[in-house]
């Protein structure tokens, strides 16, 4: 295990997504904070120009490229700048473990964050976890291997990280339940009538949070909430019995803990994924934020109100998925991404997606999560039975 540098002390950081919306978000959080963490690598999908202006910036020694043709034009932005350019899996693999690493930020989009994410468990690295699909399709793996090597997974979803705030300094054999707030997306008061004519603008609109289309879309069908809801099991070793989700639009309050003496903690702020991004890279140190501070008056009413699965059935399919166990959440994300993408482009009305993932999983016999073989298996089984499933509504 790489151990975290003492309190006040300047930590190391190699970043995975940094032209995602977290990356971004990240990469502010460090200019804010001005000298305590240091980026000594960073790595994302395709995204050249981005990724170019990153290394100029920062200067860390190494980056990395999933795509083998980006990464070759990268190295020809940078040719003056000391960075060594690395590709493919293996690539984003070492960034994940460099020696000089003291936290991986794990922000890659999708399911490509999962192996270079258990490398970096597996080389002694604390992760601050921002790829939500990595708990989702392999949290049996992913946990385990952390307990093995004795590293945090720190939570960087605002919701996780309420929930691990709220439990610092508890006994988490006394969780009655976990609560998660969800925004409650763009289509919250719509009709099921008509769910399946919203547009793809329409769907990207979200009202509150400031997020990468994918994420957006999940948020609009409320899968983004489903994935949190498994994240939640893996993280706390809560069942899905103790977990439940509940509609706040303001999103000023991020997730709750009841205990079992009745008492009932919360996290609140203002919704700005900087806070727990900060939070996550400089635990347990708390320094002034980039976010101005929650006025509660401001604030005004927050309301609470139990959200439609009917509506929204994309919830029920996480909950049905997590009670399944197994490979079944990697099933579930993989149809997911792949229904996502289809919506995207235009090849999938919006009800399709839940239409696509439920009919996927009435395929699938889930089976035991033993190694990383066996979910890379699973996804690419879903993916394929998904796009048919697509294919078959779009003749």
């Amino acid at each position: 295990m790489t151990p975290l540098p003492p309190v006040g002390e300047p930590r190391d950081l190699a970043l995975l997504g940094s032209t995602g919306s977290i990356g971004v978000q990240a990469l502010e959080v460090v200019r804010q904070l001005a000298g305590r963490l240091r980026i000594v690598g960073l790595a994302a999908h395709s995204n050249v120009e981005l990724l170019t202006a990153q290394i100029a910036e920062f200067r860390p020694p190494f980056a990395a490229l999933l795509d083998e043709r980006a990464a070759a034009e990268l190295r020809g932005r940078c040719a003056g700048i000391p960075c060594e350019i690395m590709s493919g899996v293996e690539g984003l693999e070492r960034i994940a473990t460099l020696e000089s690493a003291h936290l991986v930020l794990g922000a890659m989009l999708g399911s490509a964050g999962l192996p270079p994410t258990l490398a970096a468990i597996r080389a002694g690295k604390h992760i601050a976890l921002a790829n939500k699909e990595t708990l989702v399709a392999a949290g049996n793996l992913v946990t385990c291997a952390a307990r093995q090597h004795g590293v945090y997974l720190l939570p960087v979803d605002s919701e996780h990280s309420a929930l691990f705030q709220c439990l610092v300094g508890e006994d988490r054999g006394a969780i009655r339940k976990l609560t998660l707030t969800a925004s409650g997306g763009p289509f919250v008061d719509r009709s099921a009538k008509t769910l399946a004519a919203v547009t793809r603008a329409e769907a990207l609109a979200h009202p509150t949070w400031r997020m990468g289309n994918k994420i957006t879309i999940d948020s609009a069908t409320l899968m983004n909430k489903g994935l949190e809801v498994i994240e939640a099991h893996w993280l706390f070793g809560c069942g899905a019995d103790a977990i439940e989700v509940v509609i706040h639009r303001q999103s000023i309050v991020h997730s709750l803990v009841e205990f079992l003496d009745g008492s009932v903690k919360a996290q609140l702020g203002i919704p700005d994924m900087r806070l727990p991004i900060q939070y996550a890279l400089l635990f347990p140190e708390r320094l002034p934020g980039p976010a101005p501070p929650l006025d509660l008056v401001a604030a005004g009413r927050l309301t609470f109100e139990a959200p439609d699965v009917g509506r929204f059935p994309c919830l029920r399919l996480a909950f049905e998925a997590l009670q399944a166990g197994g490979t079944a959440p990697a099933v579930l994300n993989a149809a997911n991404e792949v229904a996502v993408d289809a919506f995207l482009r235009d090849q999938l009305d919006f009800m399709g997606i839940p239409r696509t993932i439920e009919r996927t999983l009435e395929r699938h016999t889930p089976t035991a999560v033993v190694d990383l073989t066996v979910v890379l298996a699973a996804d690419a089984w879903a993916r394929a039975t998904a796009r048919e499933f697509i294919e078959s509504d779009n003749p």
